[in-house]
């Protein structure tokens, strides 16, 4: 029997790319069946090693031409999107806690992580109140308050690190970022050429820093 192809999905619940880019992923998943390993990850400790920058350090031109982006994307994906959320930046670690939590337990966390995505993007929320991290968990047929409980422990504090350590040594510099046969893809607007590398079945492509 053949096995799934895999895919590992580094993410943040606070990046605009990514939720622009997820029910496409999505669809990318279930076209071929993919199995797909959830990373959730610290954007900004990323950025910090890589040479990104959070928006609002950005040049005024890149701002600028990022607003344009944001709109064409909504446009093409025919997704609702806030184009200035009240609460961005923001901090996604109860989110992210609590989605490891889940795995953790074996819980389905597909709607947890749709929902998430929206947070900022479509519902205007501040991602980092638990309150409405409970409140998302709970409209995605989770026990928002059980896994917010869950989610204090050592362990999951550890592996919250754990992820974050083990993207940066696999040179990953923003979100999303897939690895298919352990060859990168960086950004939604890089999925038509992820479904080119799984359907040609093609030999990957080696990633590693330019000597």
């Amino acid at each position: 029997m053949t096995s799934k192809r895999k895919i590992d999905f580094y993410f943040s619940f606070i990046s605009l790319y990514t939720y622009i880019g997820y029910a496409a992923f999505e669809e990318l998943v279930q076209k071929y069946d993919l199995e797909v390993t959830y990373k959730p990850i610290d954007l900004h400790a990323v950025f910090s090693v890589s040479g990104g920058l959070p928006v609002s350090k950005r040049p005024p031109q890149r701002q600028a031409y990022r607003f344009v982006e944001m709109q064409r994307w909504a446009i093409a994906r025919n997704i609702p999107l806030v184009l200035k959320p009240k609460h961005h930046p923001s901090d996604p670690v109860i989110g992210h806690r609590m989605l490891i939590a889940a795995m953790a337990k074996n819980l389905n966390a597909q709607e947890f992580i749709r929902n998430s995505l929206k947070i900022l993007w479509v519902d205007d929320l501040d991602i980092k109140d638990s309150a409405v991290m409970v409140d998302v968990a709970n409209k995605s047929g989770l026990d928002g308050e059980q896994l917010l409980k869950a989610s204090a422990s050592q362990e999951i504090d550890a592996e919250v690190g754990r992820l974050t350590e083990e993207a940066v040594k696999r040179q990953v510099f923003g979100t999303p970022f897939f690895f298919y046969r352990d060859e990168p893809f960086w950004g939604q607007d890089r999925l038509d050429l992820l479904e080119e590398a799984i359907k040609s079945d093609r030999d990957p492509i080696p990633f590693g820093l330019v000597k």
